[in-house]
Parts: structure tokens; C-alpha cells; sequence
């Protein structure tokens, strides 16, 4: 019972600081992700008008 008193506490610790860098790094994926769309969007939209503007 003595063992499970010494370990338990770096244990709990240790899943917290997992979960908690997990999060980070979901949330920083997610963000690298929606900039990722949200270029190529733009140079979609940029060649779309180039095109449109080139032709005239």
C-alpha cells in the first residue's frame, strides 16, 4: 500500500502534463491546418482574378 502512496502522485501528474501537451498540440495542428486553407484559398481567389483581369 506503501508504493501505491509514493506512486500515485507522479503518475497523476505525469497524465496531466500529457493531456495538457496533447491539447496543445491538437490545437496547434488544427491552426497550421485553417492557415494552410485559408492560403490556398487566397491564391485561389488571386488567380481567379489575375485571369479574369488578364483577359480584358
Amino acid at each position: 500500500m506503501d508504493y501505491i502512496a509514493v506512486l500515485l502522485p507522479p503518475i497523476v501528474v505525469g497524465l496531466l502534463f500529457w493531456f495538457a501537451m496533447k491539447s496543445i498540440f491538437n490545437a496547434d495542428k488544427s491552426e497550421r491546418q485553417a492557415e494552410a486553407r485559408a492560403h490556398a484559398e487566397a491564391e485561389t481567389r488571386a488567380k481567379g482574378q489575375d485571369s479574369g483581369t488578364s483577359g480584358s
